[in-house]
């Protein structure tokens, strides 16, 4: 299964794909990407959509999952992350990908263990957990691989499995810590 993460920014916007099977997660690719500094708002707007796009059909993900909006932004900010997230949700449904969802701190417990945890955690464990040489940089960029790690572990505990699962044995897995490499292995 292929998952694209997106971690949305109007300045900024952060992208990865990765791929998991047989137990593993595996990066396809990452990056972030940056309009013009000196480009109008809607021209922003315009450079994600396009680039997500020939992200999205280069990359073939079987679905894009984003980071929700979160409560503390002044309202200045909330609406121009809400634009930037809208274009990148029309990217999805342009080319019939199935979107998912994930608030920070769902992301963050299920990566790190730890639903408060600091960006530099988040990007250690992405390391960690993608078996990466190097942290992926920016921030934006390892946010966006925490948001596809996430749905990988949310989408393995609630895939219908036979009794021999342990979610099948009512086992809860809550965190990248309690899950086996036999938990993502496809039945």
């Amino acid at each position: 299964m292929k998952i694209f993460g997106i971690d949305p920014g109007s300045v900024r916007t952060g992208y990865g794909c990765i791929e998991v099977g047989r137990g593993r997660a595996a990066l396809v690719c990452s990056g972030a990407i940056v309009p013009a500094p000196r480009s109008t708002f809607p021209e922003r707007l315009q450079c994600i959509h396009h680039a997500l796009i020939d992200l999205l059909t280069e990359a073939q993900p079987d679905c894009v999952v984003i980071e929700s909006l979160f409560h503390g932004l002044n309202t200045r900010s909330a609406f121009a992350l809400a634009h930037a997230r809208g274009v990148m949700l029309l990217a999805a449904a342009d080319l019939g990908l199935p979107v998912v969802e994930y608030a920070p701190a769902e992301i963050k417990r299920a990566v790190v263990g730890y639903g408060r945890a600091e960006k530099p955690q988040v990007q250690q464990m992405v390391m960690l957990l993608l078996a990466l040489e190097t942290a992926p940089t920016p921030l934006d960029v390892s946010d966006a691989l925490a948001v596809a790690l996430c749905h990988a572990h949310t989408a393995a505990a609630r895939q219908p499995q036979g009794d021999a699962s342990p979610f099948a044995r009512g086992r809860r897995v809550t965190s990248w810590r309690q899950l086996r490499p036999q938990d993502l292995e496809p039945r």
